[in-house]
């Protein structure tokens, strides 16, 4: 028999697991829900859905992070929730915009700068890398 503070710690990890589970397919179902919405109505001759869902993830993004910083602490499972899940199956985007905010706020200009630069290009080169592979063994 597991010691009771062991059984609370793991029933709140899974907790954490599970609300990061139940956010992230909310979120993406919204992702797919809004892709195939502007599929429909706006076409595909350029990416309206992935462009809007970075957008208005980013800004649900610093909503959350403004309203924690400025107006109070959100509970932890919240945030997991929230950020980590819903944000997360929404859009990574808006993970990488917050990071970003957050070195130039510290000063970390250079930082940032690398961050967004390298982040970009490395994302593009590891897509250009992943294709040339699979055409390559296809």
């Amino acid at each position: 028999m597991r010691p009771s503070f062991l059984k609370l710690l793991s029933d709140e990890i899974l907790m954490n697991y599970l609300l990061v589970f139940a956010g992230g397919g909310l979120g993406a179902t919204l992702r797919h829900t809004i892709n195939v919405f502007s599929a429909r109505t706006l076409g595909v001759a350029f990416p309206y859905s992935t462009f809007f869902i970075n957008v208005t993830g980013s800004l649900v993004m610093g909503l959350i992070a403004g309203y924690l910083a400025f107006k109070g602490e959100a509970s932890q499972p919240w945030r997991l929730f929230l950020m980590t899940g819903v944000l997360g199956g929404y859009t990574t985007f808006s993970a990488f915009s917050l990071d970003t905010i957050m070195l130039y706020e510290r000063g970390e200009l250079a930082l940032a700068s690398l961050y967004v630069v390298g982040s970009v290009l490395l994302a593009i080169a590891g897509l250009v890398a992943g294709l040339a592979l699979m055409r390559h063994f296809a």
